[in-house]
C-alpha cells in the first residue's frame, strides 16, 4: 500500500515536469519554458538586512563577496536600487492568496488580514501590486499591477474562493491533489512572469502544501529522478523570472507547535543529485528560502508579516556574475553572498542548476 501511494505521488510530479499542467484549474498562462541550453551570466537580486530584518541601502560593490561553490567570483555588473529613488516600477509585488491549502475556518481571517494590509495608509501602496487568488477550481488575477490598495481590496471582496475543502477529508490523496495544484500554479505563474521585465516579489499567503515526506513514503531511484527533474524545472523557472518567493503563514500561533513550522528545515540543503531528492525539497518554505525570500510563521499579525515580506522591495542590489560552465545537465551550484559590514545579513538565492 505504501509503495502504491508513493508511486501515485510521483506520477503527479511527472505531470508537472511534462507540462501537462494545462489540464488543471489554473490561469491560462504560458507553460513553463524548456531548460536553457546554457546558464550564461547569472543575475542575483540581493537584500541586505539588519538584525531586525530591515533592508539596508547605501552599500557599494566592494562591500560584497559572491562565491559559487565556495570560490569567489568577480562581479561584472552592480546596481544599488532604492524604490523611493528609482521609482515604484523598480520591482513588482505579487500577493497570492492560497485557499487550496488553507482550511475554510482560517480563510476568513486570512482575507481579513490581507484587506487590512491593502487599506493601510489610506490604500496607497508603496509599490505596484498584483493580486492572485488561488483556489482548487480556478485562479483569479487582477488585470494590471496597481498602487491602489482600495481597488485591490474590492477585487478580493468580489473574488469567490470556491472551496471544495479538498484534502481535508480524503487523506493522502487529497494531500497529493493540493501538492499538484499548488506547484503547478507556481510554475505556470513563474513562466508568465518570465515574459515581464524586472524583479518580482511573490508573497505566497498560506501555510503551504503538505510536505509528503517521512518514513512512511519510500522512493525508488526512478521516482527520485522524476521528482528531481521537477525540482530543476521549478527552481529554474523562478530564477529565470527573477522571482523572490516569500511564505507568510496565516495560521499564526493557532498551530505554532505543529511540524509545519519547522519540519521544512530538514530539506533546505540544495539537491545535487536525484539520489538525494525527497518530496520535502519542493515544500513552499524550502522554495522560498532557496529563492532568497523569507519564511514567516507563528505570528498572528499577518498584515505585519506581509508588510515585512514586501519591505524587501525598499532597497536591494542587483549583481551579475559569470559562473563556471556546467559539465553535465542539471548541475547544482551553491551560492553564498556576504558583506563586510558587521551585523548585516545578505540574502539571495542559495543555488542554481546549470546546463551545458
Amino acid at each position: 500500500m505504501r509503495r502504491y501511494l508513493a508511486l501515485s505521488l510521483l506520477c503527479l510530479a511527472v505531470l508537472i515536469t511534462a507540462h501537462l499542467a494545462a489540464q488543471q484549474a489554473v490561469p491560462p498562462l504560458q507553460p513553463p519554458p524548456p531548460p536553457p541550453t546554457t546558464t550564461g551570466p547569472l543575475t542575483l537580486d540581493i537584500v541586505v538586512t539588519d538584525k531586525k530584518g530591515v533592508p539596508i541601502p547605501g552599500l557599494q560593490q566592494q562591500d560584497f563577496t559572491v562565491e559559487v561553490d565556495k570560490k569567489p567570483l568577480p562581479v561584472t555588473s552592480f546596481k544599488a536600487i532604492e524604490a523611493a529613488k528609482a521609482g515604484t516600477d523598480s520591482v513588482q509585488i505579487i500577493l497570492l492568496i492560497d485557499t487550496v491549502n488553507t482550511r475554510f475556518t482560517h480563510v476568513a481571517y486570512e482575507r481579513q488580514e490581507i484587506d487590512r494590509f491593502l487599506k493601510q495608509n489610506n490604500g496607497q501602496l508603496a509599490q505596484p501590486v498584483t493580486l492572485v487568488v488561488l483556489s482548487d477550481t480556478d485562479t483569479k488575477i487582477t488585470p494590471q499591477p496597481t498602487r491602489d490598495g482600495n481597488q485591490l481590496a474590492s477585487f478580493l471582496a468580489q473574488a469567490e474562493s470556491n472551496l471544495r475543502d479538498i484534502g481535508r477529508d480524503t487523506g493522502f490523496y487529497g494531500a497529493v491533489e493540493q501538492f499538484q495544484l499548488s506547484t503547478t500554479a507556481l510554475q505556470r505563474l513563474a513562466a508568465y512572469e518570465d515574459t515581464r521585465p524586472g524583479r518580482k516579489l511573490l508573497v505566497w499567503i498560506g501555510p503551504g502544501w503538505p510536505l509528503l515526506s517521512g518514513p512512511e513514503v519510500e522512493l525508488t531511484g526512478k521516482e527520485q529522478q522524476q521528482l528531481f527533474a521537477s525540482d530543476v524545472s521549478l527552481t529554474s523557472a523562478l530564477r529565470q523570472a527573477r522571482i523572490t518567493l516569500s511564505s507568510v503563514d496565516p495560521l499564526g500561533t493557532a498551530d505554532a507547535v505543529s511540524y509545519r513550522t519547522f519540519f521544512y528545515k530538514e530539506f533546505t540543503k540544495g539537491v545535487t543529485a536525484p539520489s538525494k531528492m525527497q518530496i520535502g525539497n519542493l515544500a513552499l518554505q524550502v522554495l522560498a528560502l532557496n529563492s532568497g525570500g523569507r519564511v514567516m510563521n507563528s505570528n498572528n499579525d499577518v498584515a505585519k508579516e506581509i508588510a515585512a515580506a514586501v519591505s524587501d522591495a525598499q532597497a536591494f542590489y542587483t549583481v551579475v556574475i559569470n559562473p563556471p560552465p556546467a559539465e553535465h545537465p542539471d548541475e547544482y551550484h551553491n551560492i553564498t553572498v556576504t558583506t563586510d559590514k558587521p551585523g548585516l545579513t545578505a540574502r539571495t538565492r542559495t543555488g542554481y542548476y546549470a546546463q551545458p
